[in-house]
């Protein structure tokens, strides 16, 4: 059953692409959603705009054609004051201005020529949204003797029920995105307390054998001093002092030296070789010759080195060659390009290998290129991607390092 949590933990984790997007699909959904339905307020509001703006012109023809029209006046004021929101001119049969009302900004002009002139410009604005109100004008005989005609346009308020939908939308996004930072940021910080508690115990876990097995080497050393297996088994005692080193230097500022790449690259390979299959064939191709320098820290490039070839070798299930270059790019920049002979990388698993959880093996966590990027990214200030893959061909990663050679 606990096996079983974990897996699909490790699957909910894998699979967050998906669940991004099954939060954005239900975001648009929701933002369309609240579009549509203020869309379908704001026409409702305009029709009753509209109307109001008929009436206004019915109100004032009748007014104007009536002989006896108290009553009408008194209407057509009353009309003419519930209106607070609509910008509304009224214009002479020529078009110039006779009355407006809700546009505050025409008050601000003293001068009547400057007035008019805004008045003008506002009426080709109305214009160019709606045709005006023709109000026509009759005599006794009701006979039409001239015209006048009503310009407005939409609401303030209705304008900003058309905006609000976006603005709010926009201010979700924002919410969203700082929310989502903060999530993410605080992720990472766990993340990184998780990988630097793992380390350290890890560290501590193997200083109690490794002083055990030293000793033992020692006891065998002077007791089977002719027995060529004792080095060897000394030199996977160097290996995991030097692993137990690499732990701990988790969650501290490593060291960094300028270190000759090739020399490190040699000493991982030939270490390599001897404990992988011999089906196995290395090439190292370094240019200049002589090799390149980089400020790294020499254990834990060498963990890079190492995990980087025992993926390859996974990857090329014990049967395959590895292919290392070296050599010096644009801006300063080394670059070491790790090739591989095995079954690839599948497109749309490409920006995946470096996180969490990523494996294709039947039996492991995933974690080994992540704590390479961690290591190449955070410590070596460099970066690591996958620069070529393709289907039972083989895989080639980029390292790129600052250089220190000239």
């Amino acid at each position: 059953m606990k096996k079983t949590r974990e897996a699909q933990a490790i699957d909910l984790y894998s699979n967050q692409s998906i669940f991004k997007c099954a939060v954005l699909i239900m975001s648009v959904i929701i933002g369309a959603g609240s579009i549509i339905y203020t869309n379908q307020l704001v026409k409702k509001i305009k029709k009753r705009e509209r109307r109001q703006i008929d009436i206004y012109a019915s109100a004032l023809e009748n007014v104007v054609n009536e002989s006896d029209g108290r009553n009408q006046i008194f209407i057509l004021e009353e009309i003419i004051n519930s209106n607070t929101t609509i910008p509304v001119i009224l214009t002479d049969a020529s078009g110039n201005p006779e009355y407006y009302k809700n546009l505050p900004r025409a008050d601000d002009f003293k001068d009547p020529k400057s007035r008019k002139k805004f008045l003008m410009a506002k009426i080709s604005e109305m214009q160019r949204e709606r045709d005006p109100l023709e109000v026509m004008l009759m005599d006794d005989q009701n006979l039409v003797y001239g015209v006048k005609y009503i310009y407005y346009q939409n609401s303030i308020l209705l304008k900003q029920l058309q905006y609000y939908p976006y603005i709010q939308l926009l201010i979700i996004a924002l919410f969203g995105l700082i929310t989502f930072t903060i999530f993410n940021y605080s992720r990472t910080a766990e993340q990184n307390r998780v990988w630097v508690g793992l380390a350290k115990e890890t560290a501590h876990q193997l200083g109690t054998p490794l002083s055990s097995l030293i000793a033992w080497v020692e006891y065998f050393k002077a007791t089977y001093a002719q027995d060529e297996n004792i080095k060897e088994l000394n030199k996977d005692i160097e290996r995991l002092e030097m692993i137990t080193a690499r732990f701990s230097s988790i969650g501290s500022v490593p060291q960094l030296k300028e270190e000759n790449l090739k020399e490190v690259i040699d000493q991982s390979i030939d270490y390599l070789r001897n404990r992988l299959s011999s089906k196995i064939n290395f090439s190292i191709t370094i240019f200049p010759t002589d090799g390149l320098s980089a400020m790294i820290n020499r254990d834990l490039f060498s963990w890079i080195m190492e995990n980087l070839c025992k993926n390859a070798v996974d990857a090329m299930e014990g049967k395959g060659a590895i292919d290392i270059k070296v050599m010096k790019v644009n801006n300063g920049k080394v670059a070491i390009d790790v090739t591989d002979t095995g079954k690839g990388i599948h497109k749309t698993k490409i920006n995946t290998v470096f996180k969490p959880g990523f494996t294709t093996k039947k039996r492991g966590w995933g974690l080994g290129l992540t704590l390479v990027k961690r290591i190449v990214e955070n410590y070596h200030e460099g970066k690591i991607f996958v620069k070529q893959s393709e289907l039972n061909k083989g895989t080639t990663f980029r390292i790129l390092l600052n250089s220190t050679s000239t």
